[in-house]
């Protein structure tokens, strides 16, 4: 296949990219800054311009376009940001998909699209949640509509947050961790849906390679856990106790909103339509998925 990834130099995209060309496949990249090689291709979403022939051939485009969500407190004018930086590429994309009648659209969303479900198991089939979180994902999954009206295969990738070495969820908790200073957040009881790296790049190629798969996609190991049992996974992994807690109020008061919806509540989410499709995980587990990376890092 020919596939044009936008938002290619994160930590997923950058690790989708070589998955994708390591399987054999072409990868052609959306850049925001001048192009500097045969396979970049530059545009501008704000302007809604994308350079000529950059959608030659195409058979699928990628997009994995987002400011990060874990950056302070959510001011009204980060939540712009973090609706301006997913809603207004998706568009624009999106329209690309259905004037150049490219058949796939493989875009991303977030497992927060189902708010906190306590302990309740959620698939695929279950409706959108409360909350800015659940709103935002929303929106960003109504704005691949123009492509899906004009015929598109489009898949909506719910992922969980990613465990890797190099950054992810796993980014500010291993130092601590590695200190002893590491601990449970709240009573712990919330649940927290995760994947690794290597299962939510070789899920995004499934479901390129498997045109049955469309619609909305849970990225997000068969495992759920909550907080408590994540911290203790994660101090068995590193040899190292977490006995700390760190009150609810304490997050509230330091993130405001951004704490109550990432940190003190989940939802408990499952791969349906991976699992009936037959992706195989390479970590279902936590305890492999955290030793894999704590070796790795």
């Amino acid at each position: 296949m020919r596939v044009l990834v936008a938002g290619s130099s994160g930590l997923i995209g950058g690790a989708l990219r070589t998955r994708l060309t390591g399987a054999g496949h072409e990868v052609r990249r959306l850049v925001r800054r001048r192009p500097g090689r045969p396979d970049e291709h530059g545009w501008d979403p704000p302007s809604g311009r994308i350079d000529e022939g950059a959608f030659d051939g195409v058979d699928a485009v990628v997009n994995l376009c987002g400011a990060p969500l874990a950056s302070g407190r959510w001011s009204a004018a980060r939540k712009q940001l973090l609706a301006d930086s997913r809603i207004e590429p998706t568009e624009v994309l999106a329209e690309a998909v259905a004037e150049h009648g490219v058949p796939t659209l493989v875009n991303a969303s977030g497992i927060n699209y189902y708010g906190d479900t306590g302990g309740t198991g959620v698939d695929e089939s279950a409706p959108i949640g409360a909350g800015f979180l659940a709103r935002l994902c929303g929106r960003w999954e109504a704005a691949t509509e123009q492509a899906r009206r004009a015929g598109a295969r489009v898949v909506l990738l719910r992922t969980a947050p990613v465990l890797t070495a190099e950054g992810g969820l796993l980014g500010p908790l291993l130092p601590l961790f590695r200190f002893g200073l590491g601990g449970r957040l709240g009573d712990g009881r919330q649940y927290l849906p995760w994947i690794s790296l290597p299962d939510e790049v070789s899920a995004i190629r499934f479901v390129l390679e498997h045109a049955e798969v469309a619609g909305p996609v849970n990225l997000t190991a068969p495992t759920p856990v909550t907080n408590a049992e994540f911290t203790r996974a994660l101090g068995r992994a590193l040899g190292r106790p977490a006995p700390w807690r760190v009150p609810g109020v304490a997050l509230k008061a330091a993130l405001g909103e951004a704490a109550d919806e990432m940190l003190l509540t989940g939802p408990r989410a499952l791969p349906g339509v991976l699992s009936a499709a037959g992706f195989d995980f390479r970590y279902p587990d936590l305890d492999g998925a955290l030793a894999e990376v704590t070796r790795a890092g």
